[in-house]
């Protein structure tokens, strides 16, 4: 089980270079969990890519599609919420929800966002691309 969030799966939708190369086979590894939030996120961020013109109109459609039908188990925020309010000091309640719930299933949490995996008081794993690992 892999813990998704919006970044990883928003760059294996619409990137074509090699963090969306490195998204995509991610997410054909293991099976997917993400917060129920996840599919808005992703939504959003196509809406936004279209109305700023850096995706085409057939691009984000495709892309909203190909989001419907990734087979990614969603989580309710009740299981998380303890966590969240935990983590509030460190994270946005949304990075939180993707936290919790990857320490809850005791799986690493996919994400391009190097602060969420340098956050204290984060206790899972953290998988971000070759090119944005800690050093």
């Amino acid at each position: 089980m892999l813990v998704v969030d919006a970044s990883v799966v928003v760059a294996a939708l619409i990137d074509d270079g090699p963090t969306g190369r490195w998204a995509d086979q991610q997410l054909a590894l293991d099976d997917l969990a993400a917060p129920h939030l996840m599919p808005v996120e992703v939504t959003n961020v196509l809406r936004r890519a279209e109305l700023s013109h850096d995706i085409s109109d057939d691009v984000a459609a495709l892309a909203h599609a190909d989001l419907c039908d990734l087979p990614v188990d969603l989580f309710e925020y009740e299981l998380l919420s303890d966590r969240v309010w935990e983590l509030r000091a460190n994270l946005t309640s949304y990075d939180a929800c993707y936290v919790a719930l990857a320490e809850i299933l005791d799986a690493p949490l996919l994400t391009l966002d190097l602060r969420v995996a340098r956050a204290p008081g984060v206790d899972c794993g953290v998988l971000l691309p070759p090119a944005r690992e800690p050093r």
